[in-house]
């Protein structure tokens, strides 16, 4: 449910209401649909619904709830309306014939599509038509005046879901600078202007701190504090200190909730994108580049305010004794990146500066701790093993060449330091409602025992007894998996049969990670939800009643809007992926590769298969019409279409490799 449906159910004030909301809550006022609880908050009638609407093949919508304990309702075609099947709607009930639940809609709450990309394409039969590029369909588009016919086959437009109206040509799919545009409209996301008054507000922001803002805070840049990060990062969120003596990690995090208040041109906008989304060759920020890569950025060598974490650790058990937070400012003595430090972990650099080994001394021996920290960890948790690939863009926006990305010593000492700090956040508070929590349920067994049926059928047993729990069952698939060197692969299935994570205001804690209580603190930069905690755990520590009573009035719709947010913004860079890697694939109609099949459907083997290819790229994925392999079996296969509109990759088998020559190969 969204946002706004959430609030018509659970209750709310005029004043929480995004803008986009506000003519839909005067359009429900005006019918009368709202009412005010005991609480002072207005909320639907009881005669009124809010749902997902599903029109059957019949023309007959239906009306789908949330609560076990309402029917869902019919809505016969005539009552309709505007709505579309998949809308999130509005209804009131009726008095229908024979009896049965039905109702009427009055008023779209959230379209199920705002806007369509297409692009002109011609049929088999020689007549011109425009697809949508997310589902192959022929869609209606009207450009007064003109004829569509006249564009360019391939050319890319921008259309209206409600009146069908071009709103946009885009680019054309032969020049591969459209795919950019295509991944973030497809998943709403915004690109790199920002609106003119969150660019005036925050041009309005000093670049540096000035000595009023500090007062009140802990001074704390005496002490070395260092950040690290990738070589190419340009924001800054969390720099890390260790007080070796008391045994006391610092955790300071850009203070983004100091410099954007509720409500401001910046919030509204952030609260709109989210997340910061990252594609190859750029990214996409939360904020403007005037707070992410300066004032709010903990650069080396400048004053700059932070929200603080101070963890003091048990010396034997290295458990958190203390969890303290407050607000202070640092100044950086040394930016780091990953390379760097791992560079000096191995022992390839021995000469330092001063202040270089200032930081060292802490350092050091905070990697060594951190190895315990991630050991004691994996007891309850779980180590997947996944491989990132990292895409590099040439000039003219095509695939350059790919890269594996692997977990080093230097990305775990950050991880784990992240780690204790989100979850000390996350322990100030009960998990009834009263914060923003990252969750992780446990998968259903079904699942589990659906992925131990598709990898008997390559010889993975593992036996199960009545009483077995989950992550005893995962543990021993992945034993079984090691034995056969199948480890990632077989992780990445465990992956897929996993519940995905994501933000609730009710902790029920976080599977992957083997933790009781977690949450988002450590990136306020580039995650919103971030920015949401902090929030809340100033009004906490101002005691600002007021503000702690808004947070939390709107919390659930929140978490649903940066739930959402979060999976589009993924989704966003996933589509930019396969959209070079089949421009790639377009450049090599009729090869022949080596592939592996990662995927089958043992229900419908109709389906086909994926599988990913053994080339120059990594990670590209082929689908596979038909085959004649198990799971994990290396073929060779023949890419036959290459498809850059839904970036989908066709092949089909050529041989199926013995296992001698897989060995050999």
């Amino acid at each position: 449910m969204s946002p706004f449906g959430i609030q018509l159910t659970r209750g709310f004030l005029p004043s929480d209401l995004e803008p986009e909301d506000v003519p839909k809550y005067e359009e429900l006022e005006r019918l009368g649909a709202l009412e005010k609880d005991e609480r002072g908050l207005l909320r639907l009638r009881s005669l009124y619904r809010v749902g997902r609407l599903y029109i059957a093949p019949d023309g007959r919508g239906f009306l789908e709830t949330e609560h076990r304990e309402e029917k869902d309702l019919l809505i016969e075609a005539k009552d309709l309306g505007e709505a579309k099947n998949g809308d999130e709607v509005v209804v009131k009930r009726i008095i229908a014939r024979r009896g049965r639940a039905s109702a009427r809609v009055v008023l779209v709450t959230r379209p199920a599509q705002v806007v369509i990309v297409g692009y002109t394409h011609r049929e088999e039969n020689g007549d011109s038509a425009v697809l949508n590029i997310k589902t192959g369909q022929p869609t209606e588009a009207i450009m007064p005046g003109m004829d569509l016919k006249a564009f360019k086959l391939g050319t890319v437009l921008r259309i209206d879901a409600a009146s069908f109206r071009v709103e946009e040509v885009l680019g054309h799919l032969g020049d591969p600078r459209v795919d950019e545009r295509i991944s973030l409209l497809l998943y709403d996301r915004q690109g790199e202007e920002f609106p003119p008054d969150a660019v005036e507000q925050a041009t309005a922001i000093p670049s540096e701190v000035h000595p009023d803002e500090i007062e009140g805070r802990v001074d704390l840049r005496d002490l070395p504090f260092c950040t690290i990060d990738p070589v190419t990062a340009k924001d800054f969120d969390d720099a890390i200190y260790l007080d070796l003596e008391r045994h006391i990690l610092y955790v300071a995090i850009a203070d983004v909730s100091h410099y954007v208040p509720f409500f401001s041109p910046i919030d509204r906008e952030a609260k709109l994108r989210g997340f910061t989304t990252y594609l190859p060759h750029k990214a996409f920020p939360m904020l403007p580049r005037e707070l992410s890569e300066n004032i709010c950025s903990l650069k080396p060598h400048v004053d700059r305010l932070a929200f603080m974490a101070k963890i003091t650790l048990d010396p034997k058990t290295l458990r958190p004794l203390k969890e303290e937070f407050f607000e202070g400012v640092i100044h950086s003595k040394r930016r780091f990146n990953y390379d760097e430090i791992d560079a000096i972990l191995e022992g390839k650099r021995t000469h330092f500066s001063e202040t270089e080994q200032r930081i060292l001394d802490w350092l050091l021996p905070l990697q060594q701790m951190t190895v315990r920290l991630r050991k004691q960890r994996l007891k309850k948790g779980f180590d997947f093993r996944t491989d990132e690939v990292k895409l590099s863009i040439d000039p003219e926006h095509e695939l350059k060449e790919t890269t594996i990305e692997t977990g080093t010593p230097s990305h775990s000492l950050i991880e784990e330091c992240m780690l204790l700090a989100n979850q000390a956040a996350a322990k100030r508070f009960t998990g009834d409602g009263d914060a923003i929590f990252r969750i992780h349920e446990a998968p259903e067994m079904g699942k589990i025992e659906e992925l131990l049926e598709e990898l008997a059928t390559v010889g993975i047993f593992v036996e199960v007894h009545d009483e077995a729990e989950v992550p005893a069952v995962i543990r021993a698939i992945q034993k079984e998996a090691a034995a056969q060197g199948l480890e990632a692969e077989v992780d990445a299935l465990i992956i897929q049969s996993l519940r995905r994570a994501s933000y609730s205001p009710y902790n029920v804690g976080h599977f992957g990670l083997g933790f009781k209580q977690y949450s988002h603190f450590t990136s306020p930069i580039r995650r919103y939800s971030d920015l949401i905690l902090h929030r809340l755990i100033k009004a906490d520590l101002q005691k600002d009643e007021g503000k702690k009573e808004y947070l939390l009035r709107n919390i659930e719709p929140l978490c649903v809007r940066v739930s959402e947010l979060e999976r589009n913004a993924t989704k966003a860079e996933w589509d930019f992926r396969d959209r070079k890697f089949a421009r790639w694939a377009a450049r090599h109609i009729g090869e022949r590769f080596i592939a592996q099949i990662v995927e089958v459907e043992l229900e419908d083997v109709e389906k086909g298969a994926e599988a990913i290819l053994e080339c120059e790229m990594e990670g590209i994925v082929v689908h596979l019409p038909s085959y004649d392999a198990l799971l994990f079996d290396r073929i060779e296969v023949e890419i036959t279409e290459a498809n850059i509109a839904q970036a989908k990759i066709t092949a089909v088998q050529t041989a199926r490799l013995e296992k001698e020559s897989m060995e050999l190969g």
